[in-house]
């Protein structure tokens, strides 16, 4: 996992035009590039503001993009948040499990949180899987996080080791 560049942008653009790829992702509507773009300086900005942020997901062997995860906690969210999203290609490999307890071990460990949340749309199974296999349990449903329902999936530190 990585800072997002510029160059990110078309693998990134191609992600948040797929309906099917952000149909759980607040209320599903898909992005355009120029979009894309913003959402690109709005995980900088974030950077800058908080010291950390969604980051970019390569693959290791080829330095291909492959997704986005990492700690985001914008104004108005209920807690820190760790969330994933990677490219349809690249899912059923693990890759959203590892990126998500690095993730969630970073959170732990450099920034003192001593819970971060997962926010899933309650029909997002592959989501839902992942966050189980991180050891989150659910705490409680949101009606309305960003035009759509969401349930909280709580992490604790010594569940998401495992």
């Amino acid at each position: 996992m990585r800072p997002f560049r510029e160059s990110d942008l078309e693998n990134l653009a191609r992600l948040y035009a797929d309906p099917d790829v952000l149909r759980y992702i607040g209320d599903g509507s898909v992005q355009n590039r120029a979009d894309t773009w913003r959402e690109i300086a709005l995980f900088l900005g974030h950077m800058q503001l908080r010291g950390y942020a969604t980051l970019a997901v390569e693959l290791r062997e080829t330095g291909q993009f492959v997704g986005e995860c990492g700690p985001w906690f914008p104004e108005g969210w209920p807690m820190l948040e760790v969330g994933w999203l990677i490219d349809p290609r690249f899912q059923g490999q693990g890759i959203a499990t590892e990126a998500g307890r690095a993730a969630l071990d970073w959170c732990f460990r450099s920034l003192g949180a001593e819970r971060v949340c997962s926010l899933i749309h309650p029909e997002n199974g592959p989501s839902i899987r992942v966050a189980q296999k991180l050891g989150a349990r659910v705490d409680r449903r949101l009606d309305d996080l960003n035009g759509a329902p969401a349930d909280v999936w709580v992490h604790l530190p010594a569940a998401s080791a495992v």
